[in-house]
């Protein structure tokens, strides 16, 4: 079950730089949100 995907999205997905970049957006952005109080303060058990 092979795909066909471009050259450009191939890349995208082995260049470890962009992948690093995205874990940083994300962690950035999960950060934000606990940091804000959106349930980080909360503490459901």
């Amino acid at each position: 079950m092979t795909k066909r995907i471009s050259k450009y999205q191939r890349f995208k997905m082995m260049n470890p730089i962009i992948q690093f970049f995205k874990f940083l957006y994300l962690s950035l952005k999960i950060m934000v949100i606990v940091a804000g109080g959106h349930g980080g303060t909360r503490r459901v058990n």
